[in-house]
């Protein structure tokens, strides 16, 4: 699975991790992220991020 990456801040997604914080487990694909998901370092959405 790809990894993304925020374009405002920096963070990165990585699907083997999720992000447990806001719900979202390990294994799931950028693209199985529910779309009001936000970055949880900076708070944008889904939109501003990159596939690196």
């Amino acid at each position: 699975m790809e990894k993304y990456k925020c374009m405002v801040c920096g963070y990165e997604y990585d699907p083997a991790e999720g992000d447990l914080d806001h719900g979202v487990k390990p294994g799931t694909a950028f693209a199985d992220v529910p779309e009001d998901w936000q970055c949880p370092i900076c708070g944008v959405g889904k939109d501003q991020f990159e596939k690196l």
